[in-house]
């Protein structure tokens, strides 16, 4: 590791120090250190793009978002490992917007920083991994920190739109939907969840913004029995801190009552981490939510930290097979056995399963195959406004379901999808690109 060139972005004299004697005991000898953006900045001007970023994130003057964006914006470090003392959630939210810049994230690390893990992430680093890597979204479509403040709230909520897409059987039938925030910024247009959701994290407003999906899918669940006489079944995600959170199932209780709303049309997804629903206060939320009648899904099911003894253990109804097992799952032995195992393994425990990232017709005749699952995806339909949602559902019929072959599913990604036009027909196949919702 002798070659590295390494930046350290720290305002503690002592904590600076030791990680250069860490760095320099892993012989890298090649390093720039700063304890202000201002001059790492400066540094980088001076010194030239370096290979690996140590930054941590609070400092006296600016924050260290400011050094990750200027490091991915002008390519100048290739791999970055945060270091800071913030909560883990906040950490995570920060290496995942790197990561959606297209840094290679080493490690997200909480302080002090560990000579040993320092030097096992230094040797994890790849240097071709950013010709590999595609941001997914532009640094410059990047909403400012500054925009998302408690004192915004009640502009922001009005430009944070629930986009809903459908979940079906597969002979067709609309079982629900799902949920999923899109920002319609006055400036930058209509934004996708990568690009701001981590900002919003990091600044606090992520309840705020859960609370506020919260009410707009219950809103169109009532909307729709008050029309067809039965309520949409919808699927919200929040987060496992929300859950945890003193009064959560009270309030939520107080959402459904005036709407008259059975609290079994909503699903609430939580996102499988090492950290999710591990704590005493977490397990007795979830168990209030099944006791009031609400179902629990695992999104993304197998990309975690999850075992079969915490899903044996915590109260949940149902698994969400993420897109990663399932597109390519008809020429793919190995994810067709991924999805049948689940399939199986959800079959025999009780548990519902939706099958996300449906977007080929040769996906869908795969998992015909392979069992009942609900499919969710762009060969069922795009995200789209609660007015489109409506329109499509007057016109899709199941039992005028197309049938692989005929015609086929828009493949384009939850990322890159402004808007949705309802279709009686599924539209021409196309390649599909990577992202992730």
């Amino acid at each position: 590791m002798h070659a590295l060139k390494v930046l350290i972005l720290e305002d503690s004299p002592f904590q600076l120090m030791a990680l250069h004697q860490m760095l320099n005991a892993s012989g890298v000898f090649d390093v720039l250190t700063a304890d202000t953006v201002e001059g790492a900045l400066g540094s980088l001007e001076r010194r030239g793009p370096v290979d690996v970023a140590i930054c941590d994130l609070q400092l006296e003057e600016g924050d260290g978002l400011q050094v990750i964006r200027h490091l991915a914006r002008y390519r100048q470090a290739r791999a970055l490992i945060i270091l800071s003392s913030l909560g883990r959630d906040l950490l995570d939210g920060v290496g995942q917007l790197a990561r959606h810049l297209g840094l290679q994230v080493l490690g997200v690390l909480e302080k002090p920083a560990s000579p040993a893990v320092l030097h096992e992430l230094l040797q994890g680093y790849d240097r071709n991994a950013e010709q590999r890597a595609m941001p997914l979204v532009e640094v410059d479509e990047l909403v400012a920190l500054d925009e998302l403040t408690v004192d915004r709230l009640p502009q922001l909520l009005e430009q944070w739109q629930p986009y809903f897409q459908p979940k079906v059987a597969l002979d067709g039938r609309l079982l629900g939907v799902e949920a999923l925030v899109r920002w319609e910024h006055p400036a930058l247009g209509l934004l996708s969840p990568a690009s701001f959701l981590p900002l919003v994290s990091y600044a606090g407003l992520l309840p705020h913004l859960s609370w506020h999906m919260l009410d707009c899918a219950l809103a169109l669940s009532a909307s729709v029995r008050d029309e067809q006489g039965e309520a949409l079944p919808v699927a919200v995600n929040v987060p496992t801190s929300l859950i945890e959170s003193e009064g959560f199932v009270e309030r939520l209780r107080g959402l459904l009552q005036p709407l008259g709303l059975p609290a079994s049309v909503l699903t609430l997804e939580i996102v499988e981490s090492q950290q999710a629903c591990t704590s005493s206060v977490a397990l007795e939320a979830l168990l209030r939510l099944r006791l009031l009648g609400c179902g629990l899904a695992i999104d993304d099911f197998g990309m975690g930290d999850f075992n079969l003894q915490r899903l044996l253990a915590l109260p949940f109804s149902e698994v969400k097979i993420p897109s990663q097992f399932v597109r390519g799952v008809a020429e793919d032995g190995r994810k067709a056995a991924v999805v049948a195992g689940a399939l199986i393994m959800a079959r025999r425990m009780g548990l519902a399963v939706v099958v996300e990232g449906v977007e080929t017709a040769s996906d869908f005749l795969a998992l015909e195959t392979l069992g009942q699952p609900a499919l969710q995806g762009h060969y069922v339909a795009r995200p789209m406004a609660g007015p489109a949602l409506r329109t499509w559902m007057g016109t899709h019929e199941a039992s005028q379901w197309p049938r692989p072959g005929e015609t086929g599913g828009s493949s384009e990604t939850e990322h890159h999808s402004a808007s949705a036009e309802p279709r009686r027909l599924l539209p021409e196949l196309r390649p599909v690109p990577q992202g992730n919702e």
